[in-house]
């Protein structure tokens, strides 16, 4: 019922003036009657007490302090994450350390802030769930130079808030591997090397970006620029390896086998020796614009390696034994890669997409659309690390500092392993679920937020609603206890409503009823 509706009535012969509503049932007190009397006397004008003001419905919207799309997440206490008591957290804390530098270039010039409640209302420059508050415990390790593991563990804990978190409807997150390949080539084309690796060609063009830009998005349309203005889609795979962009001084290096290549453009980067003990260390930048297609899953539909047999070596197995096969089965992948080279020492491991070399067994890939580099994630359960077979408990705290296009979701992972066959063995067989929790700044922690949240209105019984059905005035234009003016009646009222609790059934003819005068008749 309108605040409006509920206005005093005036009732003759002295009649109480009462009017029920469906959430609050109010009533005048001996002083607005009184009132009364003395206006009709005309000795004073009416007085009245104030409205109780209206509650607002629905209830305002209060933020959360962060969200994460397509995600279910629930707040923790330390004693709860298990594994965490076991983990090497300092070699966690030195990686977390290497990723605030960017961190703290990029803020470097702001002040450090101060979050009240209202901090948590969202912001148009911080689509990401964690935003910028990264910087708070960013700030602090730049000063700690720290060497003790329990220390490490207290910095974690003393700065941030565990929170499991998993895709909606879906109790555990994914991982998966990768790592950096170590491939044989060759500067020149030879018959035993020729398979090119291309640099980023000058056609190829994005939406928003220059040609020339340094860093080019993973994910959606990429084109070709034909004259000055014409835009085509670029050339997939199968263009490419027929030789569309051939002879235009884009080759990086050669490779033995198209199988390499591919491999090493899933992976992102990769490390190139050359017969003279020189090498060459590559790192992705840009792609063709095509989704990227996993040929593993491929087999697995076609009914050739079975799921639970799975592995980067079991599809290099057949490509290596059916040729022709795996030159259909690369082009079923119509995504390609282009690489750069990078200035890094055979000592160093290859660059994420934060910028700074990855940390072999601490750094992992996520969905940068939806997470920032350098969030702490501690990764639990069990993986096949010892052998295909095995089940090596893992409970580790993980930094984000790279992405994948085929990186997809709130508790999605691609775990770094390093270099070298050894890592390509390890990464190539994890696809396994795991448990995440994702440490979150004490800055969002979410539980002073939770208990701001307004409570909802108690909400009649569906019992009290059948004996005291009310009737909307704004429709009818009628008050509810208007009928019973100039009728000497009196109105039922309902006493305080109750909660909606189950209650068993009541036979009406035995339930006793109250004694009252003569009842108003509802509009219906």
């Amino acid at each position: 019922m309108a605040p409006e509706a509920r206005t005093k009535v005036f009732l003759k012969n002295s009649a109480t003036a009462l009017c029920a509503c469906a959430v609050v049932l109010s009533s005048f007190s001996l002083g607005a009657e009184a009132a009364r009397r003395h206006h009709r006397s005309h000795h004073h004008h009416a007085r009245q007490l104030p409205a109780a003001p209206p509650r607002a419905l629905p209830y305002p919207q209060l933020s959360l302090p962060f969200e994460i799309p397509g995600a279910q997440y629930l707040p923790l206490a330390w004693a709860d994450v298990k594994g965490w008591d076991d983990d090497n957290h300092l070699a966690a804390y030195k990686t977390f350390r290497a990723s605030c530098r960017p961190v703290n270039a990029q803020n470097g010039a702001a002040e450090p802030k101060v979050f009240e409640p209202k901090a948590f209302e969202p912001k148009a420059f911080e689509p990401k769930a964690l935003g910028t508050s990264l910087s708070e415990p960013c700030r602090a390790a730049k000063t700690l130079d720290l060497a003790d593991d329990a220390k490490a563990k207290t910095f974690f804990e003393e700065n941030f808030t565990p929170l499991r978190i998993s895709r909606l409807g879906e109790p555990d997150g994914f991982v998966t591997g990768y790592y950096e390949p170590v491939l044989e080539g060759s500067r020149t084309q030879t018959d035993v090397y020729n398979v090119p690796v291309y640099r980023r060609p000058s056609n190829l063009f994005v939406r928003g970006y220059k040609q020339d830009s340094l860093s080019l998005p993973n994910k959606g349309p990429v084109y070709r620029k034909i004259g000055r203005r014409k835009l085509v889609p670029y050339y997939d795979r199968g263009e490419i390896e027929d030789g569309k962009i051939a002879g235009r001084g884009l080759e990086i290096a050669w490779l033995k086998d198209p199988t390499d290549l591919l491999f090493a453009q899933i992976q992102g980067s990769a490390r190139i020796k050359f017969e003279d003990g020189s090498s060459v260390r590559l790192n992705y930048d840009a792609y063709n614009g095509y989704p990227y297609t996993a040929v593993g899953r491929i087999l697995i539909e076609r009914g050739i390696i079975p799921k639970e047999e799975m592995s980067m070596q079991k599809i290099r197995e057949w490509m290596a034994q059916n040729p022709d096969g795996a030159k259909e089965l690369r082009r079923a992948n119509r995504a390609y890669i282009f690489f750069r080279e990078v200035n890094l020492s055979d000592k160093d491991e290859a660059v994420g997409a934060q910028g700074i070399p990855l940390t072999a067994g601490r750094s992992i890939a996520v969905d940068k659309s939806l997470h920032v580099y350098g969030t702490p994630f501690f990764i639990e359960g069990e993986l096949p690390i010892e052998s295909e077979r095995a089940k090596t408990p893992f409970h580790r705290l993980m930094i984000a500092q790279d992405t994948g296009s085929a990186i997809i979701g709130p508790a999605r992972a691609d775990l770094f392993f390093g270099a070298g066959q050894e890592a390509g063995r390890v990464s190539g067989r994890l696809r396994h679920p795991m448990r995440f929790v994702m440490l979150v700044p004490k800055s969002l922690d979410p539980g002073p937020r939770a208990a701001k949240l307004p409570i909802p209105d108690p909400r009649p019984s569906e019992k009290i609603a059948k004996l005291f059905p009310q009737t909307d005035p704004a429709k009818t234009g009628t008050p509810v206890a208007a009928a019973a003016q100039g009728k000497n009646e009196t109105v039922a009222i309902a006493g305080p409503v109750p909660l909606p609790v189950p209650r068993p059934a009541i036979d009406p003819a035995a339930e006793p009823r109250r004694p009252v005068k003569n009842r108003p008749h509802r509009q219906q």
